[in-house]
């Protein structure tokens, strides 16, 4: 982990883990929850993104940990949870915005290389890292994860898209995956489980969409920022 230079941190601070911290909407709320004075451990695989991150985080006063990682890598991830166990002892939130997105295709021509990247980013990394990260949850008093679907999968009438099989697919394992958590953690009650949220952001002007959806009219679309702001509301009235 790289620590900004904007001076340590404090443990007095509310620690948020951003996964897939470098652009839309996890950059996005990383800024925000930065802004609202939350330490942010920010994780995407582009440094150079994560360091553009960085600078606009200090231009507002915040502070945040650059983590370099590629979440598929397990040893790379086991290894950053111990370190935020060792440095802090807890994490107060997960934001979990890490997803690939594969070239649209029928499903009977997805080629083998795009349908095991999005499996292994999508959905496989999302069940290794939830009991990596759980322990640290429950270590805090508000320890809460927070997972979005994503309606780009689906068309007007809530029915999958065509030619979205490989995301969507890796999309909705994902999500049932959450609300299993979600559902495990609320039959224990408060106090002895982390809070599981999942939220359905407004369609955005990221560049995941901008794959799926290349000719419409960005204009239209919700800001990342304006988003971020509603999701910092939510978990504070959630809180």
């Amino acid at each position: 982990m790289t620590q900004s230079s904007n001076g340590p941190e404090s443990t007095e601070a509310p620690i948020a883990l951003v996964t897939g911290a470098s652009r839309g909407l996890g950059a996005a709320l990383a800024q925000a929850l930065a802004a609202d004075g939350w330490h942010v451990i920010a994780v995407a695989r582009t440094t150079g993104a994560l360091e553009e991150l960085d600078d606009r985080i200090q231009a507002a006063g915040g502070t945040a940990t650059l983590a370099p990682l590629d979440i598929t890598q397990d040893d790379a991830m086991r290894h950053l949870c111990r370190s935020v166990h060792d440095r802090w002892g807890r994490l107060d939130l997960w934001v979990h915005t890490a997803v690939h997105a594969p070239p649209l295709s029928p499903a009977g021509h997805i080629a083998g290389k795009d349908w095991d990247k999005t499996l292994a980013t999508t959905l496989r990394a999302t069940g290794t890292l939830i009991p990596m990260i759980e322990p640290l949850l429950r270590a805090s008093a508000r320890g809460t994860a927070l997972f979005f679907d994503d309606p780009a999968r689906l068309d007007d009438t809530g029915a999958p898209r065509k030619f979205f099989g490989a995301y969507g697919a890796a999309k909705a394992g994902q999500i049932a995956l959450a609300q299993s958590w979600a559902a495990e953690c609320a039959a224990l009650g408060p106090g002895r489980a982390p809070r599981v949220l999942i939220d359905r952001p407004a369609p955005m002007p990221t560049a995941t969409r901008a794959r799926f959806f290349p000719g419409e009219d960005r204009n239209l679309l919700a800001a990342p920022a304006d988003e971020a702001a509603r999701l910092l509301s939510l978990l504070q009235t959630d809180a």
